[in-house]
């Protein structure tokens, strides 16, 4: 199937992309010890969340990742609120 530049910004997207920044960092913990941290942030919506393992870090991903579907289920709902008022 062959698309035109054009046609790109009309065909609707099977998914939503979302962009994160994750930060890592040693803590010392004494004794000669240390441990690894990290934050994870979504980028527009500015959510940020703290962790010290990676399922932590997986869990809390796909934490933002529920709440931005809902969020946009309820712009979506939103908008067609809208839209059936105008009419």
């Amino acid at each position: 199937m062959d698309i035109e530049v054009d046609e790109l910004d009309t065909v609707e997207q099977p998914y939503r992309s979302h962009l994160f920044t994750v930060r890592m960092w040693q803590e010392a913990m004494g004794a000669g010890q240390s441990e690894w941290r990290g934050r994870v942030q979504h980028v527009l919506s500015g959510e940020t969340r703290y962790f010290r393992d990676w399922p932590a870090l997986l869990t809390h991903v796909q934490a933002m990742l529920e709440d931005a579907e809902l969020d946009g289920h309820a712009e979506e709902k939103e908008a067609e609120d809208e839209d059936s008022t105008m009419l």
